[in-house]
């Protein structure tokens, strides 16, 4: 992690005093995913910006299917229709798919949870007032990585006590000399490379969108009323493009809430297989 915070560093300005000077434009910085405590400063409770925003997406979400769910009817009202639809799509399209009905009931409620929860926090990097995910610093993206990463051992070692070790890092069919070379390669990429590459993809894309976004915007408003002549003309293009990647920001918060929930139901129907 320091050598992402180092690269970073390297070629993204870094914040002073959050001032420009005067028809000198100042893009964004890194400092921007570690705001200062506002709640609770000096205790080690103390919360900041993000902070702030991830326990009101977590009360935001379960207000909303409290509300969709306490009344279900055969006619559903909007708030219903929209948490029948996600739910559905959690079941339906990833978990039964990959792994089957029943195993699918067992793991619906962790892979339902990662799904809406991924969701919520990344959507709050278009939402004004918000305007940064809650999933744009490691935390998150790291403790739901662990989560998976536990499960899926979990699953394994449960339906295969004696197999699954042995035969992620021992492939059956492979010739003994080889596994020299094959054993490390496993256990990297089975039991490294997975939490790492779920929390990262998920943190890099939020941490460029916002990057992006922030971008354009403070483009705009350099353009809009900072400089003078035809140069304000380029501020209709920074808000165009401020726009488009807004509507693609949606798109890629709803993917990255698709990929990590998918990426953990692949892991857990590896861990059942019964090649093991």
């Amino acid at each position: 992690m320091a050598l992402l915070l180092n690269a970073l560093t390297s070629v993204l300005p870094l914040a002073t005093d959050g001032e420009s000077e005067e028809g000198v434009f100042v893009g964004p910085s890194i400092a921007e995913f570690f705001p200062e405590a506002v709640l609770f400063v000096g205790t080690p409770f103390e919360m900041n910006r993000i902070m702030m925003i991830r326990i009101v997406v977590l009360l935001s979400l379960m207000l909303f299917f409290y509300l969709a769910t306490r009344r279900m009817s055969l006619i559903p009202t909007r708030a219903q229709s929209i948490a029948e639809l996600g739910l559905g799509l959690v079941r339906v399209n990833i978990a039964e798919d990959l792994l089957g009905k029943k195993d699918a009931a067992r793991f619906l409620p962790l892979l339902t949870t990662f799904f809406f929860l991924i969701l919520g926090m990344n959507i709050t990097g278009i939402v004004p007032a918000m305007n940064i995910a809650g999933t744009s610093v490691i935390g998150i993206p790291l403790l739901l990585a662990v989560v998976a990463y536990v499960v899926f051992i979990y699953a394994g070692l449960k339906k295969h006590p004696a197999a699954f070790l042995r035969n992620s890092l021992f492939p059956p069919g492979v010739p003994w000399p080889l596994y020299i070379i094959v054993t490390p390669i496993e256990f990297v990429s089975t039991f490294v490379l997975r939490p790492i590459t779920l929390t990262l993809r998920l943190l890099m894309n939020m941490i460029v969108g916002h990057l992006l976004l922030v971008l354009f915007f403070l483009a705009t408003s350099f353009f809009f009323f900072e400089v003078d002549g035809v140069a304000k003309l380029f501020g209709v293009g920074t808000l165009a493009f401020g726009f488009v990647f807004t509507l693609f920001e949606i798109l890629v918060a709803v993917l990255q809430a698709y990929v990590f929930t998918l990426l953990t139901t692949v892991y857990i129907q590896l861990a059942l297989a019964d090649e093991h």
